[in-house]
């Protein structure tokens, strides 16, 4: 089948299902109307679905033959953002908004839904089909893991896409080895000895070790990993204090830390727990530290990523198939498939400039060029057809 034509003659469907979602934004879990909309799709494909992590949705197409499973992923939640576009798909829920495209994944989901079923018949294998809540906040992929969705039948391999405003529309972008860096928030709270200001001799002063603690924390990025290595080490918030004449009792940090390699991750982590209570002790003071596992590296397959070039290839052609050289630093729950099975995740262009669309994800004027949304279906349709059939 020529998926990217097929994909074309329903695109006027493609859009009216984007722009419903797009207008009607929903966060987190709580995606109890773009589960409906899902879901009533789904039933009248005829396609077999169960919920899974609250409001995500498991779908599977069958094939006609035994074979392998591949997962399609795309995720459905909204950040909370007022959307400041002046158009007929504008937000309709206050403070909600899909600005970071996720509308557009779950659509890319169901029209590669749509032709996948209508060729079941001549499929061998299975598709899966994994509709993902609370991307953006918790990860509803760890969820949907633990619910099962990777057996029965047993997942092999998946495939995910994110829109990029940086690539054009009608292009992709992909990377090899690891894409997304790691993430950990953490806290440290400082405790000191309060006091008159103007009598610093008589207190213990957490303002003054919070500023040696931050420029002491920076020497970990700087100092103890290769140059050649990503990572970041960012404080993001400290807060203390009430009044110029008064020495706080406290201050509170608060950061993150980004990653690209497990290692890394725990080298960092390991080093700001040293660090923060070797420059609180030594000033007097006493800290509690809080490091919070969040998502992990995602690493792309080489294998599943070859397929998913190629097919991209087919498509739309090589010379519109980038390869991007360095990783993102931003974090994407997909990673959690990607540490259970054999993945790959790649980036859909959806610029525009003629069209004015070149505003940036999770910023309030964010927009796709919706003429990306038939290639996400073809090149995931072509993809898992592929990956199907291959050896």
């Amino acid at each position: 089948m020529d998926f990217l034509s097929e994909a074309n003659k329903i695109n006027e469907k493609l859009i009216s299902w984007r722009r419903d979602f797009h207008a009607h934004p929903e966060l987190d879990y709580e995606l109890f109307r773009t589960n409906e909309k899902v879901t009533d799709f789904l039933k009248a494909e005829g396609i077999e679905y169960n919920i899974t992590a609250k409001t995500g949705i498991c779908a599977i197409i069958r094939g006609a033959k035994e074979g392998k499973t591949v997962a399609l992923r795309g995720d459905m939640d909204a950040l909370p953002l007022m959307d400041e576009k002046k158009c007929e798909y504008s937000s309709k829920n206050t403070g909600k908004m899909h600005a970071c495209g996720h509308d557009v994944h779950t659509t890319i989901l169901m029209g590669a839904a749509k032709l996948l079923n209508s060729v079941k018949d001549e499929i061998q294998g299975n598709i899966k089909l994994f509709f993902e809540p609370a991307e953006e906040t918790t990860g509803g992929a760890r969820l949907m893991i633990a619910d099962g969705v990777l057996e029965n039948p047993k997942v092999d391999a998946i495939i995910g896409l994110h829109v990029h405003e940086g690539i054009e529309a009608g292009q992709i972008g992909i990377k090899e080895g690891v894409v997304h860096a790691a993430s950990n928030p953490f806290t440290i709270k400082i405790n000191g000895r309060g006091g008159h200001g103007a009598h610093p001799d008589t207190t213990i002063d957490p303002i003054v070790i919070a500023c040696n603690l931050i420029n002491t924390l920076q020497t970990v990025i700087s100092r103890e990993l290769s140059p050649t290595d990503s990572a970041v080490l960012t404080i993001g918030y400290i807060h203390g204090g009430t009044a110029q004449n008064i020495i706080p009792e406290e201050v509170k940090i608060g950061g993150i830390i980004r990653t690209m390699k497990t290692e890394q991750r725990e080298y960092v982590k390991k080093r700001l727990a040293e660090i923060t209570e070797g420059v609180v002790s030594s000033m007097r003071g006493r800290c509690e530290i809080v490091i919070e596992e969040s998502y992990p590296c995602l690493y792309n397959d080489d294998n599943i990523l070859k397929v998913v070039k190629e097919s991209a290839e087919s498509v739309i052609g090589k010379e519109k198939v980038n390869i991007l050289q360095s990783p993102n630093m931003g974090v994407e729950s997909f990673a959690y498939f990607s540490l259970e099975r054999p993945s790959a995740f790649y980036f859909l262009g959806c610029r525009n400039e003629e069209k004015g669309i070149v505003n940036p994800a999770h910023g309030s004027l964010f927009d796709v060029d919706e003429d990306c949304i038939p290639i996400g279906v073809a090149i995931q349709c072509e993809s898992a057809i592929r990956m199907l059939h291959c050896n």
